[in-house]
């Protein structure tokens, strides 16, 4: 068992043609995705399950992603934090405000969003080997 399929991805996404891309490209590398279109559908999730990653838009109705991420960190500190954004200002923003998630910025090839995914969890898989 490979451990990107042990990898449980939580995926805020208010666009709903971009989720379903994403959610389509992680799950055929091997992740299990939950995707949600907004912010405050992911909280409760982030409550009642364990997730490795949440992936996230910054700019969504709501609650925008820093302040999902700000409340991921909360409720489950475990869970490492990628945001993407189309937003360069925006990108800049959550460097500073969660400077140990990642900013994938739009637009990219799913190519670079799995391998993104796959380095943050690099030391995971060198300590199950």
């Amino acid at each position: 068992m490979t451990v990107a399929s042990t990898l449980r991805i939580l995926l805020a996404e208010d666009e709903e043609a971009m989720r379903t891309y994403l959610e389509r490209a992680l799950t055929n590398a091997g992740y299990e995705v939950v995707a949600v279109e907004r912010g405050t559908a992911a909280v409760p999730l982030l409550e009642e399950q364990h997730f490795d990653l949440l992936l996230s838009d910054i700019v969504m109705p709501e609650m925008d992603g820093i302040e999902l991420a700000q409340r991921c960190a909360e409720l489950s500190p475990r869970t490492k934090v990628m945001f993407i954004t189309g937003f360069a200002a925006v990108s800049l923003k959550a460097s500073r405000e969660q400077p140990h998630a990642r900013v994938l910025s739009k637009p990219f090839h799913l190519r670079d969003l799995v391998l993104e995914v796959e380095r943050m969890f690099e030391d995971q898989r060198e300590a199950s080997l």
